[in-house]
């Protein structure tokens, strides 16, 4: 991979995840769960050793969720292409209309280069602030 390539890399991986905070507030969980590999994983910040595994099982849980209004505001995206893979992380702050205090997280990225764009093998979620 040249270097245009991987700036072309870096920047599709940084538009997934911006759009993934914005399907994930708009509450399109079909196009969340698309951005995973059919044996993807995922945590929750809330959560981050608790792995929902597989693309149709965190749909799922994705569902299962009650209804909430949320804006999740994305930074500091940080992307390191290597070929067909890549490792991303990034910085999260969720508000949510609930009335609760914001939370600052971290979101900690491993993709594959797939027929179909840049998709997560896992995500895993921190809490930077308890």
């Amino acid at each position: 991979m040249d270097a245009l390539e991987a700036m072309l890399a870096e920047r599709e991986i940084g538009r997934m995840i911006v759009d993934y905070a914005a399907a994930n507030d708009a509450g399109d969980w079909d196009a969340v769960a698309a951005t995973y590999v059919e044996d993807g994983r995922m945590s929750r910040p809330t959560a981050p050793d608790a792995f929902i595994e597989g693309r149709a099982a965190i749909l799922v849980a994705f569902n299962a969720r009650p209804p909430r209004i949320t804006r999740h505001i994305v930074a500091n995206i940080r992307v390191d292409v290597s070929d067909e893979t890549a490792c991303a992380t990034s910085q999260i702050l969720l508000f949510t209309a609930a009335g609760q205090p914001p939370l600052v997280g971290s979101y900690h990225d491993k993709l594959v280069k797939t027929p179909h764009g840049w998709r997560f093998t896992e995500r895993r979620g921190s809490l930077d602030f308890a």
